[in-house]
Protein backbone atom coordinates (compact mmCIF):
# COMPACT_ATOMS: atom_id res chain seq x y z
CA UNK A 1 0.00 0.00 0.00
CA UNK A 2 0.98 3.26 -1.08
CA UNK A 3 0.25 6.71 0.15
CA UNK A 4 -1.05 8.34 -3.16
CA UNK A 5 0.41 12.56 -2.73
CA UNK A 6 0.63 13.24 -6.54
CA UNK A 7 -2.26 15.65 -6.16
CA UNK A 8 -1.88 19.20 -6.85
CA UNK A 9 -1.75 21.44 -3.08
CA UNK A 10 -3.67 24.20 -2.67
CA UNK A 11 -1.76 27.24 -2.45
CA UNK A 12 -4.90 29.10 -0.37
CA UNK A 13 -4.87 26.07 2.10
CA UNK A 14 -2.87 26.73 5.10
CA UNK A 15 -1.62 22.98 5.91
CA UNK A 16 1.25 24.99 8.79
CA UNK A 17 1.66 22.84 11.98
CA UNK A 18 2.54 25.29 14.82
CA UNK A 19 3.77 25.84 18.31
CA UNK A 20 1.98 28.02 20.69
CA UNK A 21 2.84 28.99 24.02
CA UNK A 22 0.82 28.73 27.23
CA UNK A 23 1.72 30.35 30.11
CA UNK A 24 1.98 27.73 32.96
CA UNK A 25 -0.67 27.93 35.64
CA UNK A 26 -0.95 25.50 38.76
CA UNK A 27 -4.67 24.69 39.50
CA UNK A 28 -6.61 23.32 42.06
CA UNK A 29 -9.56 21.83 40.39
CA UNK A 30 -12.32 19.40 42.43
CA UNK A 31 -14.34 16.32 40.93
CA UNK A 32 -17.79 17.14 39.59
CA UNK A 33 -18.90 13.86 38.36
CA UNK A 34 -17.41 10.53 36.85
CA UNK A 35 -18.37 8.49 34.17
CA UNK A 36 -17.59 5.15 32.89
CA UNK A 37 -16.88 5.27 29.26
CA UNK A 38 -16.08 1.53 29.30
CA UNK A 39 -15.03 -1.00 31.75
CA UNK A 40 -11.32 -0.33 31.02
CA UNK A 41 -12.17 3.90 30.55
CA UNK A 42 -13.48 6.20 33.23
CA UNK A 43 -13.71 10.27 32.57
CA UNK A 44 -13.48 12.46 35.58
CA UNK A 45 -15.23 16.17 34.97
CA UNK A 46 -13.08 18.64 37.39
CA UNK A 47 -14.45 22.39 38.19
CA UNK A 48 -13.43 25.11 39.86
CA UNK A 49 -12.66 28.62 39.30
CA UNK A 50 -8.95 28.01 38.79
CA UNK A 51 -10.07 26.71 35.39
CA UNK A 52 -11.49 30.58 34.18
CA UNK A 53 -8.22 30.95 32.15
CA UNK A 54 -7.78 27.44 30.92
CA UNK A 55 -6.35 26.83 27.27
CA UNK A 56 -5.99 23.91 25.08
CA UNK A 57 -5.43 24.43 21.60
CA UNK A 58 -4.45 21.18 20.23
CA UNK A 59 -5.97 17.59 20.63
CA UNK A 60 -2.22 17.02 21.51
CA UNK A 61 -2.09 18.73 24.55
CA UNK A 62 -1.11 17.25 27.65
CA UNK A 63 -1.66 18.30 31.73
CA UNK A 64 0.51 17.07 34.55
CA UNK A 65 -1.50 15.99 36.83
CA UNK A 66 -1.02 16.32 40.88
CA UNK A 67 -2.46 13.44 43.11
CA UNK A 68 -2.76 13.57 46.63
CA UNK A 69 -0.62 11.55 48.94
CA UNK A 70 -1.48 8.94 51.12
CA UNK A 71 -3.90 10.13 53.74
CA UNK A 72 -4.07 14.03 52.21
CA UNK A 73 -7.05 15.67 50.97
CA UNK A 74 -5.41 17.62 48.49
CA UNK A 75 -1.66 17.57 46.29
CA UNK A 76 0.58 20.24 47.05
CA UNK A 77 1.45 21.91 44.05
CA UNK A 78 4.80 23.19 42.77
CA UNK A 79 4.79 26.91 42.54
CA UNK A 80 5.74 28.94 39.24
CA UNK A 81 8.72 31.37 39.12
CA UNK A 82 11.01 33.15 37.13
CA UNK A 83 13.20 29.96 37.70
CA UNK A 84 10.68 27.61 36.89
CA UNK A 85 8.80 25.46 38.97
CA UNK A 86 9.52 24.64 42.79
CA UNK A 87 7.93 22.47 45.50
CA UNK A 88 7.38 23.97 48.75
CA UNK A 89 10.40 22.87 50.94
CA UNK A 90 9.98 20.42 53.76
CA UNK A 91 6.68 18.54 52.01
CA UNK A 92 6.14 15.35 50.33
CA UNK A 93 6.00 15.54 46.65
CA UNK A 94 2.82 14.75 45.07
CA UNK A 95 2.59 11.52 42.38
CA UNK A 96 1.48 13.57 38.89
CA UNK A 97 1.16 12.06 35.88
CA UNK A 98 0.61 13.43 32.00
CA UNK A 99 -3.23 13.12 30.35
CA UNK A 100 -4.76 14.41 27.05
CA UNK A 101 -7.20 17.51 27.81
CA UNK A 102 -10.43 15.36 26.60
CA UNK A 103 -13.06 18.68 27.44
CA UNK A 104 -13.08 21.67 28.12
CA UNK A 105 -16.13 23.91 28.19
CA UNK A 106 -15.35 27.42 29.05
CA UNK A 107 -18.84 28.55 29.86
CA UNK A 108 -19.59 25.72 32.78
CA UNK A 109 -15.09 26.05 33.74
CA UNK A 110 -15.01 22.28 33.33
CA UNK A 111 -12.21 20.05 32.39
CA UNK A 112 -12.72 16.31 31.33
CA UNK A 113 -9.88 13.83 31.85
CA UNK A 114 -10.20 10.28 30.97
CA UNK A 115 -8.21 7.52 32.93
CA UNK A 116 -6.98 4.13 31.54
CA UNK A 117 -8.12 1.90 34.70
CA UNK A 118 -5.19 -1.13 34.90
CA UNK A 119 -5.13 -1.75 38.08
CA UNK A 120 -1.83 -0.20 39.01
CA UNK A 121 0.13 2.83 40.08
CA UNK A 122 -1.41 6.45 41.39
CA UNK A 123 -3.52 7.71 39.02
CA UNK A 124 -5.50 4.84 38.22
CA UNK A 125 -5.68 3.73 41.93
CA UNK A 126 -6.54 6.99 42.35
CA UNK A 127 -9.11 7.20 39.30
CA UNK A 128 -10.88 4.20 40.38
CA UNK A 129 -11.88 5.77 43.63
CA UNK A 130 -12.81 9.14 42.63
CA UNK A 131 -15.81 10.83 43.84
CA UNK A 132 -17.53 14.55 43.76
CA UNK A 133 -15.44 16.78 45.86
CA UNK A 134 -12.68 15.09 45.62
CA UNK A 135 -9.28 17.41 44.77
CA UNK A 136 -6.50 17.03 42.07
CA UNK A 137 -4.23 18.97 40.69
CA UNK A 138 -3.20 20.30 36.93
CA UNK A 139 -0.12 22.13 35.50
CA UNK A 140 -0.67 23.53 32.17
CA UNK A 141 -0.66 22.38 29.26
CA UNK A 142 2.68 24.51 28.74
CA UNK A 143 1.98 24.67 24.78
CA UNK A 144 -0.02 23.19 21.94
CA UNK A 145 1.25 21.73 18.78
CA UNK A 146 -1.70 22.63 16.78
CA UNK A 147 -2.02 20.39 13.15
CA UNK A 148 -4.64 21.56 11.09
CA UNK A 149 -7.82 19.99 9.92
CA UNK A 150 -7.73 21.02 6.65
CA UNK A 151 -5.72 17.91 5.25
CA UNK A 152 -7.23 15.75 3.05
CA UNK A 153 -7.03 13.02 5.31
CA UNK A 154 -5.70 12.26 9.25
CA UNK A 155 -4.62 9.16 10.00
CA UNK A 156 -4.07 7.91 14.00
CA UNK A 157 -2.80 5.14 15.68
CA UNK A 158 -2.62 4.18 18.79
CA UNK A 159 -3.68 2.11 22.18
CA UNK A 160 -6.21 2.45 24.64
CA UNK A 161 -4.22 5.06 26.26
CA UNK A 162 -4.60 7.39 22.79
CA UNK A 163 -8.11 6.76 22.88
CA UNK A 164 -9.15 10.30 24.60
CA UNK A 165 -6.96 12.05 22.14
CA UNK A 166 -8.04 10.43 19.12
CA UNK A 167 -11.54 10.82 20.51
CA UNK A 168 -11.04 14.93 20.77
CA UNK A 169 -9.76 15.05 17.01
CA UNK A 170 -12.56 13.16 15.38
CA UNK A 171 -14.53 15.69 16.90
CA UNK A 172 -12.36 18.06 15.86
CA UNK A 173 -12.80 17.00 12.12
CA UNK A 174 -15.48 18.05 9.57
CA UNK A 175 -17.11 16.65 6.57
CA UNK A 176 -14.56 17.55 3.64
CA UNK A 177 -11.60 15.11 5.06
CA UNK A 178 -10.79 11.32 6.15
CA UNK A 179 -10.08 10.45 8.82
CA UNK A 180 -8.53 6.50 9.29
CA UNK A 181 -8.24 5.22 13.27
CA UNK A 182 -6.29 2.30 14.28
CA UNK A 183 -6.78 1.53 17.76
CA UNK A 184 -5.22 -1.52 19.65
CA UNK A 185 -7.64 -2.08 22.86
CA UNK A 186 -7.90 -5.58 24.97
CA UNK A 187 -11.07 -6.50 23.98
CA UNK A 188 -13.98 -5.22 22.30
CA UNK A 189 -15.43 -4.45 25.67
CA UNK A 190 -12.83 -1.21 25.44
CA UNK A 191 -14.40 -0.23 22.25
CA UNK A 192 -16.36 3.01 22.49
CA UNK A 193 -18.15 5.46 20.04
CA UNK A 194 -15.74 7.89 18.44
CA UNK A 195 -18.49 10.27 16.99
CA UNK A 196 -17.00 12.62 13.80
CA UNK A 197 -18.07 14.66 11.06
CA UNK A 198 -15.26 13.24 9.06
CA UNK A 199 -15.67 10.22 6.83
CA UNK A 200 -14.17 7.78 9.30
CA UNK A 201 -12.37 4.37 8.67
CA UNK A 202 -12.18 2.80 12.12
CA UNK A 203 -10.25 -0.44 12.63
CA UNK A 204 -10.43 -1.72 16.32
CA UNK A 205 -7.77 -4.54 17.16
CA UNK A 206 -7.80 -6.89 20.07
CA UNK A 207 -4.47 -7.69 21.83
CA UNK A 208 -6.44 -10.14 23.98
CA UNK A 209 -3.07 -12.11 26.35
CA UNK A 210 -0.31 -9.64 23.34
CA UNK A 211 1.81 -7.05 24.33
CA UNK A 212 0.16 -3.40 24.16
CA UNK A 213 0.79 -1.89 20.63
CA UNK A 214 2.53 -5.63 19.29
CA UNK A 215 -1.20 -5.40 16.81
CA UNK A 216 -0.55 -1.84 15.22
CA UNK A 217 2.36 -2.46 12.83
CA UNK A 218 0.42 -5.73 10.84
CA UNK A 219 -2.57 -3.50 10.88
CA UNK A 220 -1.10 -0.45 9.32
CA UNK A 221 0.25 -2.61 6.53
CA UNK A 222 -3.09 -3.78 5.12
CA UNK A 223 -4.26 -0.32 5.05
CA UNK A 224 -4.57 2.17 1.48
CA UNK A 225 -4.50 5.53 2.45
CA UNK A 226 -6.41 8.08 0.85
CA UNK A 227 -4.88 10.34 -2.18
CA UNK A 228 -4.00 13.87 -1.16
CA UNK A 229 -1.62 15.52 1.87
CA UNK A 230 -2.70 13.91 5.28
CA UNK A 231 -1.54 13.72 8.31
CA UNK A 232 -0.18 10.93 10.99
CA UNK A 233 -0.69 11.15 14.72
CA UNK A 234 0.13 8.32 16.63
CA UNK A 235 0.68 8.09 20.87
CA UNK A 236 0.70 5.03 23.02
CA UNK A 237 3.43 2.24 24.36
CA UNK A 238 7.36 3.35 23.54
CA UNK A 239 8.77 0.52 21.88
CA UNK A 240 5.42 0.10 19.90
CA UNK A 241 5.39 3.55 18.98
CA UNK A 242 8.93 3.92 17.91
CA UNK A 243 8.28 0.40 15.67
CA UNK A 244 5.03 2.31 13.90
CA UNK A 245 6.61 5.36 12.98
CA UNK A 246 10.22 3.83 11.41
CA UNK A 247 7.26 1.81 9.44
CA UNK A 248 5.94 4.50 8.24
CA UNK A 249 8.97 6.47 7.12
CA UNK A 250 11.24 3.95 5.92
CA UNK A 251 8.71 1.94 4.47
CA UNK A 252 5.74 4.27 3.89
CA UNK A 253 7.96 7.05 2.29
CA UNK A 254 6.04 9.61 5.11
CA UNK A 255 7.47 12.45 5.38
CA UNK A 256 8.69 12.98 8.85
CA UNK A 257 7.59 16.51 8.95
CA UNK A 258 3.73 14.78 8.47
CA UNK A 259 3.79 12.48 11.42
CA UNK A 260 4.17 12.70 14.85
CA UNK A 261 4.60 10.16 16.92
CA UNK A 262 4.79 9.90 21.04
CA UNK A 263 5.31 7.42 23.63
CA UNK A 264 2.50 8.38 26.37
CA UNK A 265 4.19 4.93 28.78
CA UNK A 266 6.67 2.56 28.27
CA UNK A 267 6.60 -0.77 29.49
CA UNK A 268 8.58 -1.19 32.80
CA UNK A 269 9.30 2.66 33.84
CA UNK A 270 6.77 5.20 35.24
CA UNK A 271 5.69 8.48 33.82
CA UNK A 272 7.29 8.20 30.87
CA UNK A 273 6.17 10.95 28.40
CA UNK A 274 8.06 11.46 25.52
CA UNK A 275 7.96 12.93 21.59
CA UNK A 276 10.03 10.23 19.78
CA UNK A 277 11.80 11.36 16.57
CA UNK A 278 15.64 10.77 14.93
Amino acid sequence: MTANTANTPDPARDLTVQRVRHPLKMRLLQVVRTAQVSPQLLRVTLGGADLEDFVSASFDDHVKVFFPVDGADKPVLPQVGPDGIAFPEGQPRPPARDYTPRRYDAAKRELDIEFVLHGDGPASTWAAQARPGQYLGVGGPRGSFVVPAAFDWHLLIGDDTALPAIGRRLEELGSDTRAIVVVEVADASAQIPLPTQAQLDLHWLHRGDAPEGSQLEAALRKITLPRGEGYVWAAGEAAAMKAVRQYLVSERGIDKRRIRASAYWKRGDAAVHETLDD
